[in-house]
């Protein structure tokens, strides 16, 4: 099954806190962890990482905490994902330094990709904006019987 690591997940729910909330100036980490309910010791690293990563502005003093660094039009998910997990690869044989035994009898390396090529364009398209907004999510896939 493919699924978003915790820190993917609290990452996402984080910046996303701190979009609908923008209005509001900075939101101290505390706030965040407690009105989405993740341990606070790891929101505090996965929000250090994302600062680093230009995503999110930290801001010191009393009215301090985290902003967006840029517009939630401009952020996308693959942005926010790879920041705090890197490549997005959803098997190791895709990554061209692989030492994959089975390389050169694979023969699913072609679909597999096109299927990573999927998701990809899917996360690196899908904004912050978006997640924000409640829209429904454009189907990008049919499901034939």
């Amino acid at each position: 099954m493919l699924r978003f690591t915790k820190r993917a997940d609290y990452g996402l729910m984080a910046i996303h806190y701190i979009a609908i909330n923008e209005d509001l100036g900075a939101v101290s980490a505390k706030r965040i962890a407690d009105d989405v309910h993740v341990p606070a010791e790891l929101l505090a690293k996965i929000l250090q990482k994302l600062a680093k990563k230009k995503l999110i502005t930290s801001q010191n003093g009393p009215k301090g905490g985290y902003a967006l660094a840029r517009r939630p039009t401009e952020i996308t998910v693959g942005e926010v994902v790879r920041a705090l997990e890197g490549p997005i690869n959803i098997v190791s044989c895709l990554d061209e330094a692989s030492d994959c035994p089975q390389m050169a009898h694979c023969s699913l390396r072609r679909p597999v990709h096109k299927i990573q090529a999927a998701i990809t364009q899917v996360l690196d398209t899908m904004s912050l904006a978006e997640l924000t907004s409640g829209a429904d999510v454009p189907e990008l896939f049919t499901i034939r019987a």
